[in-house]
């Protein structure tokens, strides 16, 4: 199981968060997304199939890009 936490600017309010958590629980092998407006921090738990790229790329897709 791998953790990862990603700064996401986008996020502004709570249907920021509703639609990110969303999306990327339909990514086959994640099994938690957390969210937070106040800090803009998405943490992801995941095993494969899914993959910190696909995980990345799926939030820039939904316009929430990940911080560099």
């Amino acid at each position: 199981m791998n953790t990862v936490t990603y700064t996401v600017p986008n996020i502004s309010c709570k249907h920021c968060t509703h639609t990110i958590t969303m999306e990327l629980s339909e990514i086959e092998g994640v099994s938690n997304v957390e969210a937070d407006v106040q800090t803009q921090l998405v943490k992801v738990t995941f095993d494969a199939p899914a993959s910190e790229q696909i995980i990345k790329d799926t939030l820039a897709e939904i316009n929430y890009p990940v911080a560099n």
